[in-house]
């Protein structure tokens, strides 16, 4: 059995090769059999359990969430993910799931950027200043020609960390505020928040956003007024309508409908358009799909053994 912790996997999964190898998952004629995922809830926090099985062989992430933990000074999310070989089912691997977690979630909204956002697109708002939006910064860095940078963090001394890592990387980037979104050309919203993090209606016509940060039909980063700007694309459908509080909170005010949910993602990848026209706002929300990270483990524990 082999052990990869999260700077192995840093290095074993660069996040153009983790792109690719979603797209060409979401692209597959059969996706890997994804049942929905199992949720405890533990005190503070959430014990969320994703199995994934399919020709990459068999696997399932464990995950803890607990929105006080970076107040503690710890990471937002634990876990780890174990993978099972395709024909004998034997354990083959073991990977840090937090960083799994940073990578995968990133990497598929690359994906949905590579598709949906502007050719042109150049100037990013990052909401959260944690693992995801870290990895955010890098995934759409690698999909479009990012040459500027805002963060958006309720602790500035993260956000600052983050700025001065885009600064590094050849970027302008600054320490914002939410009224940011209006210079954006990209917007990720990677945060914990349950309320929405930004007034809609500044966001610049053609824009597009990855929400990530909410992940049950309670919680929402996206206000009412870029619900109705939206053409939006989800992973699939039946996860989206099971737990998207983004779409489903407005879908059930009756500021959408279900016309608002444009496309999904292995449409997208055959050639189905998200955006009509330049001034389209298109939204990517994401909830995570097991098989992603199936997919990616595998990825990893191919390249390690190689």
């Amino acid at each position: 059995m082999r052990l990869i912790d999260s700077a192995e996997l840093q290095s074993l999964l660069p996040m153009q090769v983790a792109i690719d190898a979603l797209e060409a998952a979401f692209g597959a004629p059969e996706l890997p059999e994804t049942p929905p995922r199992s949720h405890l809830s533990v005190g503070d926090g959430d014990l969320l359990m994703m199995p994934s099985a399919g020709d990459y062989g068999a696997g399932v992430k464990l995950v803890t969430v607990n929105s006080s933990n970076p107040g503690r000074g710890l990471p937002l999310i634990h876990g780890a993910y174990a993978l099972f070989a395709p024909e004998t089912l034997e354990l083959v691997g073991v990977i840090e799931g937090s960083s799994l977690t940073g990578i995968r979630t990133a990497a598929v909204s690359g994906l949905a950027t590579r598709y949906m956002a502007r050719e042109d697109a150049s100037r990013l708002v990052l909401f959260g200043a944690g693992v995801q939006a870290h990895a955010h910064l890098d995934a759409m860095c690698a999909v479009r020609a990012v040459e500027e940078v805002w963060v958006m963090s309720r602790t500035r001394g993260r956000a600052e960390v983050l700025a001065e890592r885009a600064r590094s990387a050849g970027l302008r980037s600054h320490v914002g505020e939410p009224d940011a979104v209006a210079a954006a050309d990209i917007v990720c919203t990677c945060t914990s928040s349950p309320v929405p993090v930004f007034d809609g209606s500044q966001l610049r016509d053609g824009a597009h956003i990855n929400a990530v940060g909410a992940f049950t039909p309670q919680t929402r980063e996206l206000d009412d007024d870029v619900a109705r700007r939206a053409r939006f694309a989800v992973e699939l459908r039946a996860a989206a309508m099971a737990e998207a509080g983004d779409i489903l909170i407005p879908l059930e005010s009756g500021v959408i409908d279900g016309s608002s949910v444009v496309a999904e993602l292995p449409e997208i990848v055959g050639g189905m358009p998200v955006r009509r026209t330049a001034g389209d706002v298109t939204v990517f929300k994401s909830v995570g799909v097991a098989f992603e990270d199936l997919v990616l483990a595998r990825a990893a524990f191919d390249a390690a053994i190689a």
